[in-house]
């Protein structure tokens, strides 16, 4: 007896707060999901790492022993301040001298990285003005570019999404979820044809070193906003009209990015995702004084409803207990 009531309460509890526990279950999921990818990355990124480094130790040794005029603390401190300059997105080498990280062109690519937060890291502003203006300009221009985007993505979304599911929707009289799942899966093929596979094809051929699964990559991290910056298109010493390439490429990034939040938004209208989310999210109560006006309105509408019900008997009898006249000698007033 008492462990079925223990049982029922246990019951009781979990279904009052099932949102509570599925949200739970969610941070649990996603801190499990972190630990899943440190795992994966270390295990097959470590061997690569380690074995890079001994190659870097034995080519380093390997010169000093070929240039014996030269120590190694005279080396260290070239490479470290050829890396820090490196870092800054200035290069040392023959082939690089050419490439300026701040003309127009490549300034207006690195305003479209800073405002779309994908940030690749290979160019930094240099100058202590160019990180105030820096932080200036972002604290400005994300928000901007957050209306921006909010607005085109509003506007297409009319165009792309709604009106043709509805359209099928009542010409053919077919399920409106379906016709929605079926439009956002044709929707994603589109856009991930257009935006990943056919820009990785154009990349790995206008890009020497890069073949499609690196391009494929690079895509991918660009239009995500991850932008880890290891690969950076328009860098090549021998790269033809690179003014021009880094305007296109800053067009691809806009257009990519706009193209991307459609089909994100897309898939968040589908009923089954919202029924979804509903699940981690609280329940909205209703204000104390919301429902303390529905009782009372509740309660008048009870009170006045049984008042009314005697009267309304009252005047029925009146009409009913009329008594029947069988001659009109009958009548009192005509007597």
């Amino acid at each position: 007896m008492l462990q079925s009531l223990a049982s029922n309460s246990c019951v009781r509890l979990i279904q009052s707060h099932k949102s509570t526990w599925y949200f739970v279950s969610l941070v649990l999921g996603y801190l499990l999901y972190l630990v899943f990818g440190a795992v994966v990355f270390s295990s097959v990124e470590l061997p690569y790492e380690d074995q890079l480094r001994q190659d870097l130790r034995a080519i380093k040794a390997k010169f000093l022993q070929e240039n014996e005029c030269l120590s190694e603390e005279r080396l260290e401190r070239f490479l470290k301040r050829a890396l820090e300059a490196s870092n800054y997105g200035v290069s040392i080498l023959n082939n690089a001298s050419a490439n300026w990280n701040w003309d127009f062109t490549s300034a207006l690519f690195f305003a479209s990285t800073v405002l779309s937060t994908t940030g690749y890291g290979h160019t930094v502003p240099l100058s202590d003005g160019g990180k105030a203006f820096c932080i200036i300009y972002s604290v400005i221009g994300i928000p901007f570019t957050l209306l921006f985007l909010t607005a085109v993505v509003q506007r297409i979304m009319v165009f792309s999404t709604r009106r043709p599911v509805a359209y099928i929707h009542t010409r053919w009289g077919l399920s409106k979820p379906m016709v929605a799942i079926v439009h956002a899966s044709l929707l994603a093929m589109v856009a991930v044809s257009c935006f990943f596979l056919i820009p990785a094809a154009i990349f790995s051929a206008l890009e020497e070193n890069w073949n499609f699964l690196e391009s494929f990559y690079f895509c991918f991290i660009s239009l995500s906003t991850i932008g880890l910056g290891d690969y950076v298109p328009g860098e090549g010493a021998n790269q033809k009209f690179r003014a021009l390439y880094k305007v296109g490429i800053t067009v691809y990034l806009i257009l990519g990015l706009i193209v991307m939040l459609v089909v994100l938004e897309t898939f968040c209208e589908l009923q089954q995702l919202k029924q979804l989310r509903k699940m981690f999210y609280l329940k909205k109560e209703k204000p104390q004084d919301r429902i303390a006006i529905l009782e009372h309105d509740h309660l008048s509408f009870t009170t006045v409803s049984e008042q009314g019900t005697p009267q309304t008997e009252e005047k029925n009898q009146t009409f009913v207990n009329v008594p029947t006249l069988a001659s009109p000698n009958d009548d009192p007033m005509i007597q």
